[in-house]
């Protein structure tokens, strides 16, 4: 009896994590809130040049929610903390930069507004 107990507890226990599972793969397919923001600051050739530990960068990309991915995101710094050639060659010297389609540049957070006045992106309404 008590074999069998066991049996039901550990088939209890997968299907909640198989449930778990597919919720979260489920989840992780829908598309972020402003996807469509996103995709438009990278089509309008915007760039945005960070480093993995900084947080302004860690809190823009935020900012974005799940649509962090489609950014224009360029990873400046190696795991060893050295600039990489291409930050180095653009003068890349603070984080987060952003690099607009008119060829100016700044540094900092943006919000959605000034992203949108740089780039011509209808900024997304919450």
């Amino acid at each position: 009896m008590k074999k069998k107990n066991t049996w039901v507890w550990i088939i209890v226990t997968l299907a909640i994590i198989a449930g778990l599972v597919a919720f979260l793969v489920v989840e992780a397919k829908k598309p972020g809130k402003y996807d469509t923001f996103a995709t438009c600051i990278t089509n309008s050739g915007a760039k945005f040049y960070g480093a993995w530990w900084c947080p302004h960068c860690q809190a823009q990309e935020a900012l974005f929610g799940k649509s962090k991915k489609l950014l224009p995101y360029v990873e400046c710094q190696t795991a060893q903390s050295k600039q990489n050639a291409l930050c180095d060659s653009l003068n890349i010297a603070g984080y987060p930069t952003w690099v607009f389609p008119d060829g100016t540049r700044e540094t900092g957070e943006h919000t959605f507004a000034q992203l949108s006045a740089k780039t011509n992106c209808p900024a997304p309404t919450n």
